[in-house]
């Protein structure tokens, strides 16, 4: 049984890991849990998310909207999430509106990739990449992890 938070309205619902979460609904707003793109969270948002996230790995990517790299990295970042969802929840995270959450990530450099698989950190990687890219080094970080 996975737990998702809903990214609606952080509602907390339970999917049998045999059914396809792509697909689910929030029993609280009825929303999609998942709908092929990344979700903006604030630093608590993201500490719910991988509080919450039982079964599925977070990718969280670290950006700021000055950062010519980053911008570069979003439309890439998007196609990344219609691949990787429901196996893994894409968020990403403003370093300029939540500096502190950009701080105690120990966020250096951006654009920045984190991967979380029950709240704690599997993999990061600092430098815009594309989807493919994106997709590839979270496969591989993920199936490192399970080995």
């Amino acid at each position: 049984m996975r737990q998702i938070l809903c990214p609606a309205c952080a509602a907390l619902n339970r999917a049998p890991d045999a059914r396809d979460a792509s697909t689910a609904k929030c029993g609280r707003c009825g929303q999609r849990l998942f709908h092929g793109r990344p979700d903006e969270v604030s630093g608590e948002e993201l500490m719910a998310h991988l509080r919450s996230n039982s079964g599925i790995a977070v990718l969280l990517d670290v950006w700021a909207p000055w950062c010519g790299p980053c911008r570069m990295m979003g439309p890439h970042f998007v196609a990344a999430a219609r691949q990787l969802e429901p196996e893994v929840r894409l968020l990403k995270l403003n370093s300029e509106a939540d500096p502190a959450a950009a701080a105690e990530l120990g966020i250096s450099g951006i654009p920045t990739l984190i991967l979380f698989r029950d709240g704690r950190v599997l993999a990061r990687q600092s430098g815009a990449m594309s989807a493919n890219q994106i997709v590839a080094w979270t496969t591989q970080a993920l199936a490192q992890a399970a080995a």
